[in-house]
Order: C-alpha cells, then sequence, then structure tokens
C-alpha cells in the first residue's frame, strides 16, 4: 500500500454496525478509510497511537436545528466536542429557506429559534445549499426543507386549512428544494404554523417526497395525552403513500401521557413489518421549545432558556419570576414572549422505553440561540455512551454507537457513512468508553463532554485534545454537484 495520511494504531474498533468491538488498526488516505485490520504494514504521514482508546464511526446528529449555526466559523463547536461529524437540519417543520414571504419582519413563531428575519436570507432552497457550499462547514450537513415555511409562504395567514391553491403552491417550493438537494420535508404540526395543516394536505406533500425518494420527519401533531392519534395519523399518512418516515424526538409528556410509549412503541414495531418508519429520541426527560402555555401547564418546572424583551431571565424558572413581578405565570409567561423554555414533563420509564427500543436513532434537537440552552445541545451523544450506556446498561456501547452511527445513516440513506469500513468516509472519533460522558447541565449547560479525544471530519482533523482545529472540511450531503 502507498504512503497513507493516517495510520491509528492500538485502537478498540466499533465499526457502527453493532458487532462487538476488536483491536486494531485502521488506515486512512485522503477522505477515505482504506484498511481495517491488525499489523497492517503501511507507512503513514501521521500515527496516532490509541493506547487502548476507541475509535468509532463520527457520531450523526439526525434532529438538529443548526440550520444558522453552520454557516458560522465556531458555530458546530457543540457538535464536534462530542463527537458529531453529520447534522441534519430543517427539522420541525422550519428551515431556513425558502425565505420569509416579503413582508414579514420577524419569523413566527417556532422559526424565531433559528434566528431574526436576517438569518432567512435565501430566497430559493438552491440559495442556501450554494451558500453552504462556499462556506464549506467544519461537519456534514444533510438538510431538510420545512412546512411551516412552505405554508407561510403560500397563505399568510396559517390559522385555518390550505386552499388547493395554496397547496399547489407548497408543492411548486417543495419541489424546488428537493430539486436542489434537499433529503427531504419535515413537518411540525403541533407548532401555529402548521397547527391547522389536515392531514390531506400533510398527505399531498408527502406523497411529492415519496415519489423523489425523500425523508419524511415529523414533530407529530401531539406528543401529549393524543400521542397514541398522533402515532395512528403518522403511520397512516406514511402507509397510503409509501414514503420513509422518521418520527422525531419521540416522547410522551405530562403526566396524562406518562406510560404511553408501551402502546406507541407497539404500534410503530407492528408498522414496520410492512412499511419503512424510524423513530429517534434525546436523552432527556425535559424538552425545549418556544413559550408555550400548554407545555409549562404541563411541566413540573418550566426555565426560561431565551426572552426578547427580558434577556436577563434566561436561566431562571417561570415560578420564580412570576413571583418576583407578583403575577401569574400565564401572566408571565405572555410578557417573556417572544422566547424559549426548558419543560420538564417527561418520566424516566418512558424514556428508557423508547431509548431501548431496536429501532431507535439518537438526535440532540439541541437549540443553539438560546441564551441559556438545554444540556442536550453539548450533551446528548457522551450522555447516551456514559450514562445510558455504561452506567446503567440500558444498552451495550456497541449498540449505542450503531444507534448513532450506522443506523442512522441507513435510515438517512448515506451509503459510504456511519461504518468503520474500508471504502467508507473518514469521519472518526476516538474516545475513552470508560470515562466518556456528557458535563452539561441544566445548571451549566455549555461544558463539553469529557472522555473524548479527537475527530475527524472527512479525513481531516476537526478536534484536537478536545478543541476544535477551525478545519473546516465538511460537506453537503444531497445537495446537487
Amino acid at each position: 500500500m502507498a504512503e497513507i495520511d493516517l495510520l491509528f494504531r492500538d485502537v478498540l474498533i466499533f465499526d457502527g454496525a453493532g458487532g462487538a468491538p476488536e483491536t486494531g488498526e485502521v488506515a486512512v488516505a485522503g477522505d477515505l478509510i482504506v484498511a481495517v485490520g491488525q499489523g497492517l504494514d503501511v507507512a503513514a504521514r501521521e500515527v496516532i497511537d490509541g493506547a487502548g482508546r476507541a475509535l468509532s464511526p463520527g457520531f450523526i446528529d439526525v434532529h438538529t436545528h443548526d440550520d444558522a449555526v453552520v454557516l458560522s466559523a465556531a458555530g458546530l463547536t457543540p457538535k464536534l466536542t462530542q463527537g458529531v461529524t453529520s447534522v441534519v437540519t430543517g427539522n420541525c417543520g422550519i428551515s431556513l429557506a425558502p425565505g420569509l414571504p416579503a413582508g414579514m419582519d420577524r419569523p413566527a413563531p417556532p422559526l424565531d429559534l433559528l434566528g431574526t428575519a436576517e438569518a432567512f436570507a435565501y430566497p430559493r432552497f438552491q440559495d442556501y445549499l450554494l451558500a453552504l457550499q462556499d462556506f464549506r462547514p467544519s461537519a456534514n450537513v444533510l438538510p431538510l426543507v420545512g412546512h411551516a415555511v412552505l405554508r407561510l409562504r403560500a397563505m399568510g395567514d396559517c390559522d385555518r386549512p390550505a386552499t388547493a391553491a395554496e397547496i399547489r403552491r407548497m408543492r411548486a417550493d417543495l419541489a424546488e428544494a428537493l430539486a436542489a438537494g434537499a433529503i427531504g420535508l419535515s413537518t411540525g404540526l403541533a407548532y401555529p404554523p402548521a397547527r391547522f395543516a389536515d392531514t390531506e394536505e400533510v398527505r399531498e406533500l408527502v406523497s411529492d417526497v415519496a415519489r423523489a425518494g425523500g425523508l419524511w420527519a415529523t414533530h407529530m401533531r401531539d406528543e401529549r395525552s393524543g400521542v397514541v392519534s398522533a402515532v395512528a395519523e403518522t403511520l397512516d399518512i406514511a402507509r397510503r403513500t409509501g414514503v420513509r418516515t422518521l418520527i422525531s424526538h419521540h416522547k410522551c409528556c405530562g403526566a396524562a401521557a406518562h406510560g404511553l410509549s408501551r402502546t406507541t412503541l407497539a404500534m410503530i414495531a407492528a408498522a414496520r413489518q410492512e412499511m419503512s418508519v424510524d423513530l429517534d429520541v434525546y436523552p432527556y426527560t425535559a424538552s425545549s421549545t418556544v413559550l408555550n402555555s400548554t407545555f409549562a401547564g404541563d411541566s413540573d418546572t418550566v426555565t426560561i432558556s431565551w426572552s426578547e424583551p427580558h434577556p436577563c431571565c434566561a436561566g431562571r424558572t417561570l415560578a420564580n419570576i412570576a413571583a418576583e413581578w407578583g403575577v401569574g405565570e400565564d401572566v408571565a409567561l405572555e410578557r417573556l414572549r417572544p422566547g424559549g423554555a426548558i419543560y420538564h414533563q417527561m418520566c424516566e420509564d418512558d424514556l428508557l422505553q423508547i431509548m431501548a427500543f431496536e429501532p431507535t436513532l439518537v438526535g440532540s434537537d439541541g437549540l443553539p440561540r438560546d441564551e441559556r440552552p438545554h444540556p442536550r445541545l453539548w450533551g446528548s451523544f457522551p450522555r447516551v455512551l456514559g450514562h445510558y450506556a455504561r452506567e446503567r446498561g440500558v444498552f451495550a456501547m456497541e449498540t449505542a454507537i450503531a444507534k448513532m452511527t450506522g443506523r442512522t445513516a441507513a435510515v438517512l440513506g448515506l451509503p459510504d457513512r456511519g461504518l468503520l469500513r474500508e471504502g467508507f468516509k473518514a469521519d472518526l472519533v476516538l474516545f475513552d468508553p470508560a470515562t466518556i460522558g456528557d458535563a452539561a447541565t441544566y445548571d451549566e449547560p455549555t461544558r463539553p463532554a469529557i472522555g473524548l479525544s479527537a475527530v475527524w471530519v472527512n479525513g481531516r482533523a476537526a478536534l484536537r485534545d478536545g478543541v476544535p482545529t477551525g478545519t473546516r472540511a465538511g460537506a453537503v450531503l444531497g445537495a446537487a454537484r
């Protein structure tokens, strides 16, 4: 073999397919893994002594809201420091492109989770992808187009079902995005811009995605006491259209919904016998999104993550703020808008059921714009490995890694990523399986993970000794070339 760029010696190899780890060596040339085995007789420009540490495929964050930060030099630091080498953007029906309708001077919630109106600077989806390609982000990006954006552009007033003409306008924007390179469509049917979209509207759009071979990722209509009905609607649309379906951040929120995961997972398991349906989860029992009175009412504790009129309230509880102001919590919530919060409203038993379900993937659902973000932004993937695999034994380490690499790549249709095999792209993570874990907490949410040494994206070092290198070697996956 000719001289190669990287040779990893004495590493515990996790292949990403769920196989038991084996000690060996891995050779990388350019952006490709060129050999995996033992006793490789090769010359390398750089030799890395793993000293028994683990080497795995880079983690794939299947659910992010990184649409804007992928276009900033340090924006993906929370992801690189936890071993993420690829991110799926445009989730929950919200994406930066195509642009907001003319005259909308501020994005309607939850679009404001991504930024101000100035961030939505891309009239067509193709413009966003070209900007990504020109910038070259520090991790790979797989972009979805958001249904809420399509709805706002087609309708303006979204507090009603769409007309046939408005659906045609949405389909035209969707067609442009898919042709440009969007990997599919996301919906956020629980949020105001899409709440009044009926099943038939969604089915028409999703049918176009199915014909294009794309993915439908859905924040379902209800994740609370109506979660069973929401799963039924999702599976019905998937069955009628044949679309590849991904249920986003599956959870059961509020005391009335606790325990319903047994029913929903049984429904998904049965559906998987006849169609392509998958799901993802983040490893926490608190959710986070824009300020919402229903969510607040179902939560044990509500912590403000950002507030435009009262930025000093970030990190404080809604109850504390309301008491200080001498008003009810509902009044305080209104005064804090626009803003976001962390809602403690799920139970650990449901989380464990969902995480242990064999098809479940991992996504962070982190919100990088939040002043005091949910710790999932910085800690999701190491938390799965450290807390849930190593410490709690929910699954083996190799199973946890497969849920974050090979299985995710298969769902996303990535033929050359997610596995540590010859001929695959060199997205790699070097970590200590005995110490890797999350350090971010609700009180200190931006603390980097521990036990993770280095990350390579397409064969180039993106993180060394836990510090980002500034190298931007990411690719736009699925974009037109």
